[in-house]
């Protein structure tokens, strides 16, 4: 689904009581989401959600602009760390900035729903879902977390989005035309046509500038950017325009920022382990390809033993034509993050896959096992997750309506009194 960060919000420059000049502050926002389709995965821990807990405890930066005070218009930016000490020479006046960071994770169930479901059981997969999100270290203290249909300007975006998108950009979209390939045409709905659209507005609501996404999801990226770029083309150029905005009381400038794709870190893709050419999936028919995080011990030993491997003797990563290597060995340093690769590769170059997959288990249960633990514990006591879903949302919604109510008046609805 969707993942970001967005530099949003500047507030002007003030000073203390000893008249030095205060930073101003930036925000930068972090939108990500997960399908709560089945049960979440070791891919979805490793690939997207350990990182989202390391972006909401990264510190806040201080970024110095520095003039010239011989040249008033050479400016040029340095990052530093909170460090008080820094200095700058007596030719340059140094403006500072400091950029904060808000987290927003959602539980994506209106993506969940672009293919067939069991309405049973998407309102237990969405709590389940989000408990995990707690539970594998999301703080509600420094993140937000929500369900992405407690938010209803996602879906009002995604229409308008749809109304501006021309068709044969969706019928570009590659994972549009492999699933409705093995689905075929009768099972297919036009969600999944329209999906990238929602995704656009997952990203665009929060106006995030940087967005990690997988490979798989990058095409859906370009979509949105192109969506940007005809949006404003179409809605914000003129005097009309800034009419239109002045009437309403908000800034003329264009209503979305321009998306760019983050790298997503090495190793964080978890391949299937029935085969290890294919992404680890909640879609695959068979569970053991996949270690769900509440798998118990027993399960993961057995997925582990019966997990596709070869008949060479000894270990190796980056083999091409060793994948299963590479990928297992990918999931081990991953559960270790006390080790390093080199150690390791020292421990398994002549090791046996009749040796390693027992290793490999211990390990997965091991570090799985505080996360299940504070799951059973989330979801125990009553009333805690609900309040933070509530929570979640209502300040996703300060957000998302705003940049929803801009995108109203860009297009030229008459607006509410309440809007």
């Amino acid at each position: 689904m969707t993942n970001g960060a967005a530099v949003t919000t500047t507030t002007e420059s003030k000073t203390d009581a000893d008249n030095i000049p205060l930073p101003k502050i930036k925000i930068r926002r972090v939108l990500s989401g997960v399908q709560p389709t089945g049960s979440l995965h070791l891919g979805n821990y490793l690939g997207a959600i350990r990182q989202w807990v390391e972006f909401q405890n990264e510190a806040d930066e201080i970024v110095q602009v520095v003039q010239d005070t011989n040249n008033k218009n050479n400016n040029y930016e340095i990052e530093n760390d909170l460090d008080s000490s820094s200095t700058t020479t007596t030719t340059a006046a140094a403006a500072t900035t400091m950029i904060k960071t808000e987290n927003f994770f959602c539980v994506v169930d209106l993506h969940a729903i672009t293919m067939p479901h069991d309405p049973q059981s998407l309102a237990e997969s969405t709590l389940s879902s989000a408990a995990l999100y707690l539970a594998a270290g999301i703080d509600p203290n420094k993140s937000k977390v929500f369900v992405q249909s407690h938010v209803p300007a996602h879906s009002e975006l995604a229409w308008l989005l749809n109304c501006i998108t021309p068709m044969n950009w969706l019928e570009r979209m590659i994972q549009f035309k492999d699933k409705a390939k093995k689905q075929g045409a009768e099972a297919v709905g036009v969600g999944l046509f329209t999906y990238p659209s929602l995704m656009a507005a997952d990203i665009l609501l929060y106006q995030a500038d940087r967005v990690p996404v997988g490979e798989d999801q990058r095409q859906h990226l370009e979509l949105a950017r192109d969506t940007v770029r005809r949006f404003h083309d179409l809605f914000c150029k003129g005097n009309a325009y800034k009419k239109r905005c002045k009437q309403t009381g908000i800034p003329s400038r264009p209503v979305f920022v321009e998306p760019d794709a983050m790298i997503v870190k090495e190793g964080a893709r978890v391949m299937s382990l029935t085969d290890g050419t294919s992404k680890m999936s909640k879609s695959d028919p068979n569970d053991n390809s996949r270690i769900n995080l509440l798998d118990p011990p027993d399960v993961i030993r057995k997925k582990i033993k019966s997990c596709k491997t070869d008949s060479v003797v000894g270990l190796e990563w980056d083999n091409p034509e060793r994948p299963e290597s590479t990928n297992l060995l990918n999931i081990y340093l991953a559960v270790q993050p006390h080790r390093t690769r080199s150690d390791i590769e020292q421990e398994v170059k002549d090791m046996t896959w009749g040796d390693f997959k027992p290793k490999l288990a211990d390990a997965l249960i091991a570090h799985l096992e505080p996360i299940q633990n504070r799951y059973y514990a989330v979801r125990k006591e009553e009333g805690y997750l609900a309040q933070v879903l509530e929570d979640g949302a209502n300040a996703a919604r300060q957000v998302a309506d705003q940049t929803l109510h801009a995108a109203r008046v860009a297009m030229g609805f008459a607006t509410s009194s309440k809007s």
